[in-house]
């Protein structure tokens, strides 16, 4: 992830030495400045962040969806749905059929 700005804001960030050579090997292994390696670990951090609170949203969001319609979708048919869908992705088959609720219990 490269991350651009038209305005960039100067940083003071004190790391201890250790870390601050393994990012430097780390952004030469990358073929970065450390300067970018950390600008480019920071926004994937940043991001990581927010799709795991989007993940929690959607998670708590599906299971009140559930516990109120009183439908769920057994796991093997889930983990059949998409293995299927890997290989429909791949042009190996046919666009399989999403798997039905069943009542909860």
């Amino acid at each position: 992830m490269t991350v651009t700005s038209d305005t960039s804001r100067p940083t003071s960030l004190k790391l201890p030495a250790a870390l601050k050579a393994q990012l430097a090997l780390d952004a030469q292994n990358a073929g970065l400045s450390l300067h970018a390696f950390m600008v480019q670990t920071l926004a994937d951090a940043a991001r990581r962040t927010r799709l795991g609170k989007a993940f929690t949203l959607d998670a708590m969001t599906a299971l009140t969806d559930m516990k109120s319609s009183g439908l769920s979708y057994e796991l093997a048919d889930v983990r059949s749905y998409f293995s299927a869908m890997s290989r429909h992705r791949a042009d190996l088959q046919a666009k399989p059929q999403a798997p039905q609720p069943t009542r909860l219990d």
